[in-house]
């Protein structure tokens, strides 16, 4: 049985992402991998959670080498990265202010908030952001639309990427054919951020409609 066929008799995947990434893996090696990941941070429905343990199975099964696997993951990490900051400086603050006055419930406020708090934390956030599902890929953005210097958000997206994907790329490898006992642990820690941010989300929206006047909209 090939690594690709033995990958895919073990997993439930419906959307057959776990296929597509082996089917990366196999064709290109630990590029392969790399540009799995690069994907996975323009597209956030693509789990790192899956692609990561995989490529350390993928590893442990000599398909690749370890180092290269973790190198080309952390490219990939920092090649997406780059390539969302550059959407975020695109966009720029005008722009996603005169996106946000033709927003119900969002006011000129809020953005200016969020602005202040980035310039505070803005570092911490891209490093720690790194390590958070979903976020970690979103974080980039703001960091481009405050156009964060390009050399301090290339080097706290690379260290942080590069524990994120050493501890699911080892894990991964040492598991071995039960690499998906990772992505099964990893889902729940997934789902409580993602609930979390949608009970924020719904907090906001109710004070806000409890209080319209609150943050006024200014010209």
């Amino acid at each position: 049985m090939t690594l690709s066929s033995a990958s895919l008799a073990q997993t439930s995947d419906p959307g057959g992402i776990t296929g597509w990434a082996t089917g990366l893996m196999e064709a290109l090696g630990a590029p392969g991998a790399g540009a799995a990941i690069a994907l996975e941070n323009l597209f956030p429905p693509l789990p790192s959670e899956v692609i990561l343990p995989l490529a350390g199975f993928t590893a442990a099964q000599g398909k690749m080498g370890l180092w290269a696997a973790l190198l080309w993951t952390t490219l990939g990490s920092v090649v997406g990265a780059l390539a969302l900051y550059g959407v975020g400086a695109a966009l720029g603050r005008e722009r996603l202010i005169a996106l946000a006055v033709r927003l119900p419930l969002v006011k000129v406020k809020d953005i200016e908030k969020t602005e202040r708090w980035f310039l505070r934390h803005g570092a911490k956030a891209v490093f720690l952001g790194r390590m958070i599902p979903v976020f970690r890929s979103l974080i980039s953005v703001p960091a481009g639309v405050e156009r964060m210097s390009v050399p301090v958000f290339t080097v706290l997206t690379t260290v942080g990427s590069a524990i994120w994907n050493t501890l699911f790329v080892l894990a991964g490898y040492r598991l071995g054919e039960d690499w998906e006992r990772v992505t099964e642990a990893v889902g729940l820690y997934s789902k409580a951020v993602i609930g979390f941010a949608a009970l924020a989300v719904l907090a906001f929206l109710a004070v806000r409609v409890a209080r319209p006047g609150s943050g006024r909209r200014r010209a």
